[in-house]
């Protein structure tokens, strides 16, 4: 199970440096979550500033 990351992201990337695996990166005005890389390990949900991510 993949975390997801809605519409409320902000895109400061703050989430990205967060990523053990290097699942998350810039998409296209908000930063996208690999769900083939993502081994759900939730350290990006503490992160977010703007509470945009979720276990999907």
């Amino acid at each position: 199970m993949a975390h997801k990351i809605s519409d409320e992201c902000i895109a400061c990337g703050a989430c990205a440096g967060s990523c053990p695996v290097g699942a998350i990166s810039e998409g296209d005005g908000k930063y996208v979550v690999d769900a083939d890389a993502c081994i759900d390990c939730g350290a990006c949900e503490g992160e977010c500033p703007t509470g945009a991510i979720s276990a999907d």
